[in-house]
């Protein structure tokens, strides 16, 4: 007896023979579409998995898990961790899947990239990005900004401030998780939110500061501690320490001596000079005005709510510079030598470490990048176009996983109502 031939058939046609078999029943979809009825109460236990699979697909053989309970537990670990609303990356993944598979012996285990995936495929996971609404511009925000560039013309061409004396500063908060705002999910969820308010005494403040004509001032960082760290730091860099982790009066007043003051042609304040910042407290307060008088110098404060297009700093280069960042942490995270709590978590990077990245990054930001950003922000004029390819690179968003990780969270300090544009008395 001749054997017999079986035939494999689409996901397409499976799900028409389900389609049927769920109205008319199993027996009479056999029947019709000329199968067994064995056939078909097969596929409907495999409905799910027929309707997010192309219509193409004939089988379901392969990719099997090697290690299916180490693979349960991960999964459970991930549920758990989205259930509390925290990020989950695919470099996280890898991580705890070499900590579960030490905790059950498991040999010659490597976890690495492609593994994940095929994990990732095989519990209908995928990289999804954080819903979020987005911010609404003040009702008036165009007179706003027509105001403050018009104030920041006319102080520059009446004072003849030269491009090198134009400044922009600004603080931008990081953790040294450095969250992201992608992150695995299940299929299909309709709602994805990213908690980062876990990580409180783990955050800092990088201060950063730069001129119309491209020139950077060094980084200043600002650790949540109340004292510095015992640690030996690069050089180009500032640290200090207070018990916030976040600019205040004080610390803005150190920023104007030991940065803003130090700057070229600056000591001896015979050049006039704009300092633009936005509408934080610490930028406000009447010792700060003054003491940014003393030094020949106007303070343009951006209307609140309005950052996002008149602050240099956030308008083209923290993205860059936070990307540039991300990418020196993905390398650490996964090249670097790590040690770990006796519960198994993983210790953060040094802040010796973090200020080394901080240097590196900085120096990566091209001066093109930061000349286009006061163009866009409307402070100077628009450059002519046709130099554009210094900043191309820096467009881009490096990193192991390019395409999979978004950008790096918001650092937009504007929760402070428009206090006006500060002048001479």
């Amino acid at each position: 007896m001749a054997p017999v031939k079986r035939h494999a058939s689409k996901a397409q046609f499976k799900l028409q023979a389900i389609s049927y078999a769920v109205v008319n029943g199993n027996r009479a979809a056999a029947k019709k579409f000329n199968i067994k009825e064995s056939m078909v109460r097969k596929w409907r236990k495999q409905e799910n998995e027929l309707r997010q699979v192309k219509k193409t697909k004939q089988s379901f053989r392969g990719n099997k898990s090697r290690w299916p309970q180490l693979e349960d537990q991960l999964e459970q670990w991930i549920i758990e961790q989205r259930t509390a609303g925290r990020s989950v990356s695919t470099v996280t993944i890898q991580l705890k899947a070499t900590t579960i598979a030490q905790d059950m012996k498991i040999e010659h285990f490597q976890g690495g990239p492609s593994w994940c995936f095929r994990f990732m495929k095989r519990r209908h996971l995928s990289i999804r990005a954080r819903t979020t609404m987005a911010q609404q511009l003040p009702a008036d925000y165009k007179e706003k900004l027509a105001i403050f560039r018009t104030y920041c013309s006319n102080k520059i061409t009446d004072k003849k401030i030269q491009s090198n004396h134009i400044t922009n500063v600004d603080e931008v908060p990081l953790t040294f998780d450095i969250p992201v705002n992608h992150t695995v999910e299940k299929k299909g969820t309709s709602t994805v939110s990213i908690c980062t308010t876990g990580h409180e005494k783990s955050a800092f403040t990088v201060v950063l500061g730069c001129h119309s004509n491209g020139q950077k001032l060094p980084p200043m960082v600002l650790f949540k501690r109340k004292t510095l760290p015992k640690e030996e730091f690069p050089a180009g860099i500032i640290v200090m320490a207070n018990q916030k982790g976040w600019m205040d009066e004080e610390k803005m007043r150190e920023w104007l001596r030991e940065v803003y003051v130090k700057r070229p042609d600056g000591f001896f304040h015979a050049s006039p000079s704009l300092l633009i910042c936005d509408s934080m407290r610490s930028h406000l307060t009447t010792t700060v005005k003054n003491q940014v008088k003393q030094i020949n110098s106007d303070l343009a404060i951006i209307p609140g709510g309005l950052t996002k297009e008149l602050q240099p700093l956030d308008v083209g280069v923290n993205r860059v510079f936070k990307v540039k960042l991300r990418t020196a942490w993905e390398q650490w995270m996964t090249d670097g030598e790590h040690t770990f709590t006796k519960t198994g978590r993983q210790r953060r990077a040094s802040y010796a470490t973090i200020c080394e990245w901080i240097v590196d990054t900085w120096a990566k930001v091209s001066a093109l990048t930061v000349v286009r950003a006061f163009a866009k922000a409307g402070i100077i004029a628009e450059q002519p176009p046709g130099n554009e390819t210094d900043s191309d690179n820096d467009e881009r968003e490096p990193g192991m996983f390019d395409g999979e990780i978004a950008q790096l969270f918001n650092s937009d300090t504007e929760d402070e109502d428009f206090d006006g544009f500060v002048g001479e008395d």
